[in-house]
């Protein structure tokens, strides 16, 4: 790809989308792995198209449940259309897996030897636009006096490489140092009595491999979780609007019972 041009052509749909942005609700959905698309100029990245919709190129059915439940919670929904194969919107830029160069034992060809130029392109066209969106959405609900309570929206395989076993898990609970809605948010899933609930399972957040929490979320001392989902489980339009149903239900008892209170900003 010659790296003078823009990434991104006329024939390519914009990175992020946006939903509902306007809402009175609370809270805020953010999807970093909602889509597949790969930019044309990328040729299908050199893998099979296949390879795109495995988990390796998208979070599968995440985009069915946010999708839904930012209806059901009348609430901003704000995601990401091209795969993480294309550039993670989740991982700092410069991450060893912002732009993955084997992920779960595919090779991909248009990820190696990437030049700190093209990365940089696609930091500037893909990456940053995405960010920007939710950061520009914090500040405008903010300015309605209502900072928003963040909820970020991924899912997981069933199995996945040194865990050959099915992933008991069918829903993970994630957070690193505020565990302000997490904490009741767990509390009710495990009431539903016929869930197995992960906390920070299959999956745990930190500065250094994570974008969305720390950056978003902590820095701004935001009430905020992140939510893993079993991809068996919303595989299909059935599983999805069950899914959102049950979050639709149980989060805003969540985010009453964690209070307003502020946290200190994480700094540095």
């Amino acid at each position: 790809m010659d790296i003078t041009q823009e990434l991104l052509g006329a024939q390519d749909p914009p990175p992020v989308g946006e939903e509902r942005l306007g809402s009175a609700s609370p809270f805020l959905l953010i999807a970093d792995h909602a889509g597949n698309t790969v930019p044309e100029r990328l040729n299908g990245l050199g893998i099979p198209p296949a390879e795109l919709n495995r988990h390796i190129g998208i979070d599968i059915g995440i985009h069915g449940v946010s999708h839904r439940l930012a209806r059901l919670l009348d609430a901003p929904y704000i995601y990401q259309r091209y795969s993480r194969l294309v550039i993670d919107c989740n991982r700092p830029p410069g991450h060893p897996t912002s732009i993955a160069p084997v992920s779960d034992g595919t090779r991909v060809p248009a990820n190696h030897a990437v030049s700190a130029a093209e990365a940089a392109l696609r930091e500037r066209e893909v990456f940053w636009p995405y960010q920007n969106a939710i950061a520009g959405q914090i500040a405008r609900m903010r300015l309605s006096g209502r900072a928003p309570a963040v909820i970020a929206m991924h899912s997981f395989t069933p199995r996945h490489g040194d865990y050959p076993a099915p992933r008991p898990w069918h829903i993970g609970v994630l957070f690193n140092r505020d565990y302000r809605l997490a904490r009741p948010l767990i509390a009710l899933l495990e009431a539903e009595g016929d869930l197995t609930v992960g906390i920070n399972q299959p999956y745990a957040v930190d500065d250094n491999g994570d974008y969305a929490v720390p950056v978003h979320c902590e820095k701004g001392g935001l009430v905020h979780v992140e939510l893993e989902i079993r991809q068996d489980l919303i595989s299909d339009g059935e599983g999805q609007s069950q899914w959102a149903g049950r979050l639709a239900r149980l989060l805003p008892l969540a985010l009453a019972a964690a209070g307003a209170a502020p946290v200190a900003a994480v700094t540095g």
